[in-house]
């Protein structure tokens, strides 16, 4: 589910990419700037020679705030409770209070190709989830092998933006990840990857206002599946716009100035991990199942939160975020057996939780050669 930061990040990487172009249309003056302008758009040469000085739609908006090209995450939430209950015989409840849970996601963006009809951008990321518990070891076969390895995901991906005319866009983005609890000595491919793709076409309005409809298949709700889409960009004026792709998020956004840009929504997040046990479990009266070796871990939450993003030197940023975390599932199901049984149904309280992140953006030199 990363459509959101390469919207925001393709402008900025067409100027590195190409040499300085022509300017798309920009707002009426206002006292306040909006940060960043549209992104140029290369020239296009004919078979002629000639130069086609038409401009070329993206999903971007006048004000979407700086582009990001490397992103350091780090996340985490204050002590919880935790409620486990068994759904097949032979296995425990489980209660308890996790004293942590915190993330660390890193990323990065590179453009592969750009062209006025097509722009390719190569992603990369790494996050590791980890979990602390009060009383350990919890003697809960599954929470003692999170805790011992972590949740770690490794993943890279290819965008497609095809600005079709001056008015009408598309995205494809295809999206591969290792999932789950290995390490580097013990690791099948075939076990802990997950591959998601999205479509999205769209209408460019005027540089202030884009829109699109699409399908994702991805974990935003846990599993594995489809859903519609629908992109929302727009910027109302110099201070206040919309960023929006529903139902996974919707965000406000408040430009205080070129250097200070605030956000206030929520967003739908799902995470899929495959966790091996170090002691297989044994389901009682169900001799035509096996033991269980391998879980599916399918977890779902919504963020409301606030967010302040603020330029600390030309191309270094940071951005604060902070908010509430409503869990609504944690759920383990079988990956040893054909039925994909859920096996373990799993709570996390609502909690408070408060992120940092540095950034690297494009130099406003580059900017400014528009």
């Amino acid at each position: 589910m990363l459509l959101s930061s390469i919207r925001r990040t393709l402008p900025a990487l067409a100027l590195l990419a190409a040499a300085p172009a022509l300017a798309q249309q920009t707002p009426p003056a206002s006292p306040t700037p909006v940060f960043p302008r549209p992104a140029a758009t290369p020239g296009d040469t004919t078979a002629a020679g000639a130069i086609d000085r038409q401009e070329f739609a993206t999903p971007s908006v006048v004000g979407m705030g700086p582009s990001k090209g490397l992103i350091f995450h780090y996340e985490r939430m204050p002590t919880f409770g935790i409620t486990s209950n068994a759904q097949v015989v032979g296995l425990g409840d489980f209660s308890a209070d996790a004293k942590k849970n915190a993330r660390l996601v890193i990323k990065g963006y590179i453009p592969m190709l750009n062209h006025p009809h097509l722009k390719l951008i190569l992603g990369v990321n790494y996050e590791r989830e980890e979990f602390q518990f009060r009383s350990t070891p919890t003697r809960y076969e599954l929470y003692d092998n999170i805790e011992n390895k972590a949740l770690k995901t490794l993943g890279t991906q290819l965008a497609v933006i095809r600005p079709v005319n001056e008015v009408n866009w598309y995205i494809f983005r295809v999206k591969g990840e290792l999932s789950g609890d290995y390490t580097s000595s013990a690791l099948s491919v075939s076990d802990y990857l997950r591959v998601s793709s999205e479509f999205l076409y769209g209408w460019k309005r005027s540089p202030n206002f884009s829109w699109g409809v699409g399908l994702q298949l991805g974990y935003t709700f846990g599993r594995q599946s489809i859903y519609p889409a629908v992109l929302y960009n727009r910027t109302f004026n110099s201070r206040w716009g919309v960023e929006a792709l529903f139902p996974a998020r919707i965000t406000a956004r408040y430009n205080a100035s070129p250097k200070s840009l605030f956000f206030a929504g929520y967003s739908v997040d799902g995470f899929n991990y495959i966790v091996k046990l170090n002691n297989p479990l044994v389901r009682q009266n169900q001799p035509d199942k096996q033991p269980l070796r391998t879980l599916e871990l399918r977890e779902t939450e919504v963020k409301f939160r606030g967010r302040w993003e603020r330029e600390i030197y030309d191309f270094i940023w940071f951005g604060a975020e902070a908010g509430y975390r409503y869990n609504y599932a944690f759920d383990a199901f079988d990956r040893t057996n054909a039925d994909r049984e859920k096996i373990i149904d799993s709570k996390f309280a609502g909690a408070p939780y408060a992120s940092l992140e540095l950034f690297i953006v494009p130099p406003r030199k580059f900017l400014k050669k528009q």
